[in-house]
């Protein structure tokens, strides 16, 4: 038994025998994390094409394969913690509508398919160049891409445009429920005093758009510099204002439920006192309150509120999405973790740390996060990141065919 659940290293108290397990262990914490960064990623882009702010155009189109690919990725951790992934295929060969973890099928479908069709129609004019270029093995791959499509014409780039502007505002709804809904699966499991709250959805919304921003922001600054291209000012700057009113927004829903429930004294709130102050002291209070929120928290209005310079300003703006990034790890540790670490007798609490082999070791998770790192990778070898790339590279294809037009529907 102790090969599919995780035992814990050591109780206080008084414990029911079934509660020495932690049934939903590191996988189950890395599960929200990842579609987290693909919700906020998605919200990163939507910002631009939906709600028309502009400073974020450099990463418009770069969050967009941000978030596919780490949505390739989003399941992994669930079919993992599964053991036996082929039954993942149950809730679509017998659907039961009824079912809030079922739901996850068909939210990751639909939004799976409204992503890569967003990202089709934004790149199509590029794919179609790259495939008119090419020869042997990658035209075939780029005809398969454009599925043998290769209208330009100024009509066709107008009508890709309407698509994508509709795909867009689809797909805020869609990240919405790919996250929330699993703040309402822990929401809405009443026996438990740390879950059993409305605000868990709102948080677990919230906490994605931050740590999605922050992803971003960073991987942006990262990979720019290490390419030696410049960074766009204004754009790190909006996303650190973005950051911050998320964050804080974040912060004060995760600190009102705690206040909250201290103030009424119910019973559940001695359970939670005895977490908060028991296995949950340094996770909580240390890590994910002290250092990585309040310390960001304060940065982030320095910077923005305060007369930093533009170069401080990026790097101590990235230091604060690294801290961001972490506090929502932390944050979605002590829920899923913290939440099995009180026994039903509530006159018990059970310890418990994970080890690093294993189907749920931290080996497993540190793969499971760099696996779309390198699948982001692959992808920048087929899409250009940066918009400057796909405008440069389409203007002297333009300039060769005297088709000036072929422009207006490139890029972002």
């Amino acid at each position: 038994m102790t090969m599919l659940f995780p035992a814990a290293v050591g109780a206080v108290g008084y414990v029911f025998p079934n509660d020495l397990h932690v049934h939903w262990s590191l996988m189950i914490v890395l599960y929200p994390y990842i579609t987290g960064l693909v919700a906020g990623a998605f919200l990163v882009s939507a910002l631009y094409r939906v709600f028309g702010v502009e400073s974020l155009r450099p990463v418009a189109s770069f969050a967009l394969l941000f978030a596919l690919a780490f949505l390739v990725c989003a399941s992994l951790p669930l079919l993992v913690h599964l053991g036996h992934p082929g039954r993942a295929f149950s809730m679509f060969l017998t659907p039961n509508p009824s079912s809030a973890m079922a739901g996850f099928g068909y939210i990751y479908a639909a939004y799976g398919i409204v992503l890569a069709l967003e990202i089709f129609f934004l790149y199509r004019p590029h794919l179609v160049e790259r495939w008119r270029r090419s020869r042997g093995v990658k035209h075939l791959g780029y005809g398969l891409l454009t599925m043998a499509s290769d209208d330009l014409s100024p009509e066709a780039l107008a009508l890709d445009r309407r698509i994508m502007s509709i795909l867009a505002r689809l797909g805020i709804p869609l990240a919405i429920l790919l996250h929330g809904y699993v703040g309402f699966i822990f929401g809405g499991i009443k026996a438990n005093p740390l879950w059993a709250s409305p605000l868990t959805p709102v948080v677990f919304v919230l906490s994605a758009c931050c740590s999605g921003v922050a992803g971003v922001m960073l991987a942006y600054v990262l990979l720019n510099r290490i390419g030696g291209r410049p960074v766009s000012q204004a754009c790190v700057d909006t996303s650190l204002k973005y950051l911050w009113g998320f964050f804080a927004l974040t912060f004060s829903l995760e600190m009102l439920e705690v206040l909250f429930q201290a103030y009424m004294g119910t019973d559940s709130w001695e359970a939670l006192r005895l977490l908060l102050w028991g296995p949950l002291w340094s996770s909580f209070w240390i890590w994910q309150v002290l250092i990585l929120s309040v310390v960001p928290t304060l940065l982030l209005g320095i910077l923005i509120l305060g007369r930093v310079g533009p170069g401080p300003r990026t790097v101590l703006g990235s230091l604060s999405a690294v801290l961001i990034l972490l506090q929502v790890f932390f944050m979605r540790w002590n829920t899923v973790i913290g939440g099995q670490l009180y026994s039903h007798s509530e006159r018990g609490m059970v310890m418990f740390r994970p080890g690093w082999v294993g189907r749920e070791g931290g080996f497993v998770a540190l793969g499971l996060m760099v696996l779309p790192l390198v699948i982001l990778f692959v992808l920048g070898r087929i899409f250009p990141f940066w918009p400057r790339e796909v405008n440069d590279f389409l203007h002297v294809v333009s300039a060769r065919d005297e088709e000036p037009d072929r422009r207006l529907g490139i890029g972002n």
